[in-house]
């Protein structure tokens, strides 16, 4: 004899709070994925300056001293393609002690092959150590080193661009013609104290890297440990964010920190990004890390001036002015200090006095970057931390 057993199923309702519980749990999991995520990306981020200072003191040893930030060939009389004009940043130097020998060698041997690999012909054929640092048919310059880039930060280059970089130089907290300090931007030979400020420029060199002028692990009186060396930047995109994209003002030399904060230029339905009055360029090739062999400040070079994420203003594009720390991480940047340590500081960071000018020449009413050469930082903690040798004591932690 069979037993008659109905079958039991879901009803509507149990199968809708069946979905329902799902949905719970895949809202309460998401976050804590993405929080993994990004934990995973910030240790990528952090493993990549642990190599880049491994490098970093690798190449001292090897010529005791650091590479140097704007180096290179010197306009020649030739063309892009026969020289650099002294552009080159330290992330070139550094390619054959951050497992990048073949490119290096590329780079610093005669190149005679475009983008496509088609041959070239004199006089478009690059020298060594390549063409300008924004030429888009050198393949070099093309090329995208992984190290170079922070994997939270999701911009890539596009069309013929040339590659980026997350990495930046520390060139200290004051700024004074770092566009053309040191030597002539043409030839390459000392120039005296005047429009290119050269001597100006070197007394104002507070920070571990200096453009166009090497610098040692000697040089830097604070001590390794006190002093960063590099820190990262955010690719800029186009969005007008402003710790991304930059805001000309031909006056930066003459105004405080601060003045950008209260003039209107950022939008403050939007305080990550500049208003519609901000002379914002909007050149996608002149934003923040857009070339990663380019070592004017634009592109691979922060100050500790502003705090990390803030904003960052210039004269002209590649030329002086006030450049930030900045990142896709949550709440901060890392920096690389001078003994290899990889430290994350956050966007609170005591920045000391906002309202003191940050341009490098004193003119007589003692507002030029500390009023004078080899004083303290104005600039707080932020500020002592990207000197290499004004004697400021670090007795705080960041």
């Amino acid at each position: 004899m069979k037993s008659n057993q109905t079958r039991q199923g879901f009803t509507l309702v149990e199968l809708l709070v069946v979905i329902a519980i799902i949905g719970v749990l895949v809202g309460l999991l998401l976050p804590a994925v993405q929080a993994a995520r990004e934990a995973a990306r910030r240790m990528s981020c952090s493993n990549n300056f642990k190599q880049m200072g491994l490098g970093l003191h690798n190449y001292h040893s090897a010529y005791n001293k650091l590479p140097k930030h704007k180096g290179g060939t010197h306009i020649d009389g030739g063309n892009n393609y026969t020289h650099n004009r002294g552009y080159l940043s330290f992330l070139v130097g550094i390619l054959p002690f951050v497992e990048q020998q073949g490119m290096w060698e590329t780079i610093s041997n005669p190149f005679n092959f475009d983008r496509n690999g088609n041959a070239l012909t004199p006089p478009n054929t690059y020298a060594a150590m390549g063409g300008t640092p924004w030429n888009e048919d050198y393949q070099p310059w093309l090329t995208q080193v992984p190290m170079y880039r922070c994997p939270s930060d999701p911009v890539v280059p596009a069309g013929t661009q040339v590659a980026f970089s997350n990495y930046a130089a520390c060139t200290g907290d004051a700024f004074f013609e770092q566009h053309h300090n040191g030597i002539q931007d043409g030839n390459g030979q000392p120039s005296g104290d005047g429009t290119w400020g050269a001597t100006a420029g070197n007394r104002w060199a507070r920070g571990a890297f200096h453009g166009r002028n090497f610098t040692g692990f000697r040089d830097i009186l604070d001590g390794l440990s006190n002093t960063i060396l590099c820190g990262e930047i955010v690719v800029g995109n186009g969005n007008r964010e402003i710790f991304s994209s930059i805001h000309r003002d031909g006056n930066v030399a003459n105004l405080p920190p601060s003045h950008w904060a209260t003039s209107g230029v950022i939008d403050p339905a939007r305080p990550q990004f500049w208003s519609d009055s901000a002379n914002w360029d909007g050149n996608a090739n002149h934003q923040r890390g857009r070339r990663w062999a380019d070592g004017r400040p634009t592109y691979t070079s922060f100050m500790t001036i502003g705090p990390p994420n803030s904003y960052n203003v210039c004269r002209g594009e590649g030329n002086f002015g006030i450049y930030s720390a900045a990142s896709r991480h949550q709440g901060g940047v890392h920096i690389l200090m001078g003994d290899g340590a990889v430290r994350f500081v956050t966007s609170s960071i005591d920045a000391g006095n906002q309202d003191h000018v940050a341009y490098g020449r004193d003119n007589g009413d003692g507002r030029g970057a500390n009023g004078g050469a080899g004083r303290e930082s104005p600039y707080g903690l932020w500020g002592a931390l990207g000197t290499k040798g004004m004697k400021e004591v670090i007795s705080t932690e960041f």
